[in-house]
């Protein structure tokens, strides 16, 4: 069975005020399917570059990016959308939570955009997703009426109320108290004990050991 990620030699070069910068430079790697790895490297390292890539946000100046044997990099953006919608699992440190909708419904929404649910499913799920994460009874709360652990545990449910195989979580503790940081990695930790691959972006190195594989880049290269 083939690796649920494969890099193979990928660089990423922006144009900044005319001239090239790399942010990444000829990066392979690998993860199988059910791996909890973490990367980790200090602000400008290329992990937030390389976490784009990894979640189909962005594209490689040269290279490939296989996920599930498929090759991403030459895919158009409307398959590009689809893979994002049902592959991955997005966990953002700002939690990028509508604030207008409750929790449940910022948890539907991704499910909405999907396609081929009923409303009664999409609404099954997302409930299930928030049970998951313990908040069921905070489901018809909105982002301004929950502190910041119980918004990022929004922001989980959101990303796992599709299923999919991948998560990538970017710094998901980063604005929260330690007893809230804990309880996302424990929540974390748990949804790869049930097989999910969990792919960690952080610049805490105490966050980063709690993964089972710790990947470190500098400049742009993983050493």
């Amino acid at each position: 069975m083939r690796p649920l990620i494969e890099l193979e030699n990928v660089s990423k070069i922006y144009s900044a005020g005319g001239e090239p910068v790399s942010a990444l430079s000829g990066v392979s790697l690998t993860i199988e399917s059910g791996e909890w790895a973490a990367v980790t490297g200090r602000s400008g390292s290329g992990k937030s570059t390389l976490m784009n890539i990894l979640g189909c946000l962005d594209t490689p100046t040269s290279g490939r990016y296989l996920l599930r044997g498929e090759d991403v990099s030459a895919m158009p953006e409307s398959r590009l959308s689809r893979v994002r919608n049902r592959e991955i699992g997005f966990i953002f440190q700002g939690f990028n939570l509508i604030p207008d909708l409750t929790a449940l419904e910022n948890v539907e929404l991704p499910l909405r955009y999907r396609g081929g649910l009923t409303r009664s499913e999409v609404r099954r799920r997302a409930a299930a997703a928030l049970e998951q994460v313990g908040l069921a009874e905070r489901r018809e709360h909105r982002p301004g009426q929950l502190s910041g652990g119980q918004q990022q545990r929004v922001a989980i449910a959101r990303a796992i109320a599709a299923e999919p195989p991948l998560i990538l979580a970017d710094e998901p503790t980063g604005n929260l108290d330690t007893a809230s940081g804990a309880q996302v990695m424990e929540i974390l930790r748990g949804l790869w004990g049930e097989g999910r691959t969990v792919v960690l972006i952080t610049h805490d190195p105490a966050i980063a050991a709690s993964a089972r594989r710790v990947l470190t880049i500098a400049d742009g290269k993983l050493l």
